[in-house]
């Protein structure tokens, strides 16, 4: 599963570097599209489940770019609000297009029912992650 994992994020991304973005870029660009408002740092990072820093360096390239803005915080002065720009709305489109087009490629063998299947089946193996304890080492020396 991790080495089919790992050929499908390294062909969308490659893919997607046609166009100048990666699989990190669209997963913030993806979840800065989808907030009714704009959204802090903090929460960002949370969303994505990485590190605070490396939430920042990501946000500074997009920034750089002219994809994000930092805008301030009403009621905290020491803190950012990051929003898309016209910008980054465009290129969001753009790379979920490219994104759903490489998915789609990847899957081109597979048939309708095939494809089902394994929606299915990942999503059993995503809920049984969910339930499973966070730290089963922990658990098995407790018992």
């Amino acid at each position: 599963m991790f080495a089919t994992t790992h050929r499908l994020r390294t062909y969308v991304d490659g893919r997607l570097a046609e166009k100048g973005t990666s699989v990190a870029r669209l997963r913030a660009l993806r979840f800065l599209a989808h907030t009714a408002e704009p959204m802090r740092m903090r929460d960002l990072s949370d969303l994505m489940g990485i590190a605070a820093r490396t939430a920042t360096s990501l946000v500074d390239a997009l920034e750089r770019d002219g994809l994000v803005a930092r805008l301030p915080h009403p009621t905290d002065r020491r803190a950012h609000l990051l929003a898309l720009t016209d910008a980054g709305r465009s290129r969001h489109q753009e790379a979920e297009d490219l994104d759903r087009e490489a998915l789609s490629t990847a899957t081109g063998a597979l048939t309708a029912e095939d494809r089902a299947t394994l929606r299915t089946l990942l999503g059993r193996i995503r809920d049984t992650v969910d339930a499973a304890p966070k730290h089963p080492q922990a658990a098995q020396r407790s018992e």
